[in-house]
């Protein structure tokens, strides 16, 4: 399948996997890349070092592109640049912060740049700031998400309408019809999250995988949004931080007080489903099972390619 973003970023299928801190180590990375698709590093997890032991990894494991997803407002983000652009990672994607303060830079060292948004505002941003496409990320999606509560499918042609670089889906998609979907609203191509959780080479702990196996529709909340938004899956800490709300007294001291630090980590990589923080999608009611990455590319395109038919049919009829 051909795309603007096939093109781009040089790989077979339009399918990205979301960078996401604990899961996304060189195991999911490069599994992703050599199903076709594009497999991105979470560096939000990871010291500098630690980043450049995984892309080392990641060339060690495959010969197709790979990228790396970068927060640029971590602390550490200065440094995890220089050692993308030491280690000449093909493509970056930033994401929660200015990319005119990175895209110059890693133009010049010849890599792509990807900048994930919330809203055509800041879309058109990105595009002035001379990146080579964006990531529409809709409210359904895990982890950091934007304040406007914008869905995906309302962003995604919002943005289509906005800008001339190609435009990615997130948010909410796991599956082959979603993918089309998306596509069909003009998107050139998908991010999936949530669903590559759910996958055994995803290096968060088996219990959170299982966590997300059982969610149904409406467990998961977008909440902290005096700090920085995120989509949690509802557990005993989630529960905490809600009686902070229903007290009146979620101030951000509170908030910061009652995170502390390493609550991800605590949850998602070392698997306390009471005390740790969840980040997940609200498309985490649709996936059952635990699969192979290899398996979800065949599931994800079989539909995509099932879906396409029915329309094409349903047209002709």
């Amino acid at each position: 399948m051909k795309t603007r973003i096939t093109t781009l970023l040089g790989i077979e299928h339009p399918i990205i996997q979301g960078g996401m801190i604990w899961a996304s180590q060189w195991q999911l990375v490069t599994a992703v890349s050599n199903a076709g698709g594009l497999g991105l590093l979470g560096s939000g997890s990871m010291s500098a070092e630690e980043l450049r032991t995984q892309i080392r990894q990641c060339k060690a494991h495959t010969s197709k592109p790979f990228g790396v997803n970068v927060p640029i407002m971590y602390a550490n983000s200065a440094q995890t640049m220089e050692v993308i652009m030491d280690e000449g990672v093909s493509v970056v994607f930033t994401s929660a912060g200015n990319p005119a303060l990175w895209t110059d830079k890693l133009h010049e060292k010849g890599m792509k740049v990807v900048h994930v948004v919330s809203s055509s505002k800041f879309a058109l941003k990105a595009q002035a700031a001379g990146v080579d496409a964006v990531v529409a990320e809709g409210f359904e999606a895990g982890g950091h998400n934007g304040r406007e509560e914008t869905t995906t499918l309302v962003l995604v042609p919002e943005v289509c309408r906005k800008v001339t670089i190609p435009v990615i889906a997130a948010g909410g998609i796991a599956t082959g019809s979603a993918m089309y979907a998306t596509m069909a609203l003009g998107a050139q191509g998908v991010q999936m999250g949530s669903r590559f959780i759910a996958t055994e080479e995803a290096s968060v702990h088996s219990l959170f995988k299982q966590e997300v196996l059982k969610a149904k529709e409406g467990d998961t909340v977008l909440t902290l949004k005096e700090l920085s938004p995120v989509r949690l899956l509802k557990n005993p800490f989630y529960e905490q931080v809600e009686a902070l709300y229903q007290q009146r007294e979620a101030t951000p001291e509170n908030l910061k007080q009652l995170l502390g630090k390493g609550r991800t980590k605590l949850g998602m990589y070392d698997g306390d489903l009471k005390e740790g923080e969840l980040e997940i999608g609200q498309v985490s009611s649709l996936i059952e099972e635990v699969k192979t990455v290899k398996e979800v590319f065949e599931e994800v395109l079989a539909e995509f390619q099932q879906t396409r038919n029915l329309m094409i049919n349903a047209t002709n009829d």
